[in-house]
């Protein structure tokens, strides 16, 4: 399994910009698929971001789309979530989580589908 820390969480003002990093460790080759996800109180987890590492396809939901940009350092092991034009709804707790390899080229949305979970990181934006 693979082990995942996320930092990077900060309290912004609206517009503002925020890099989120989730430092993956263990036998990560045994997932080629990464996700961002967020809760904020009261709501469900939901994904904002995906990545298959080894084909670099990406997928947002509309809420996000054009202001998060998720990427991978292989290098670092890392995935970083570059988020930018801040609104107060991004509010939430921020996490990572790495789905089991697959062999077709997407990566799911459902939460189901990953089974390594960091603690996560907060964020906060103010208006």
């Amino acid at each position: 399994q693979v082990q995942l820390v996320e930092s990077g969480g900060d309290s912004v003002q609206a517009g503002g910009s925020l890099r989120l990093s989730c430092a993956a460790s263990g036998y990560t080759y045994s997932s080629n698929c990464m996700g961002w996800f967020r809760q904020a109180p009261g709501k469900e987890r939901e994904v904002v971001a995906r990545l298959n590492t080894r084909n670099f396809w990406r997928a947002y939901p509309d809420s996000v789309k054009g202001r998060f940009t998720i990427s991978r350092d292989n290098a670092k092991n890392t995935v970083y979530l570059q988020m930018n034009s801040l609104k107060p709804e991004d509010t939430a707790m921020y996490y990572c989580a790495a789905a089991p390899a697959r062999t077709i080229g997407t990566c799911p949305a459902a939460i189901g589908e990953y089974n390594s979970w960091g603690q996560g990181t907060q964020v906060t934006v103010s208006s």
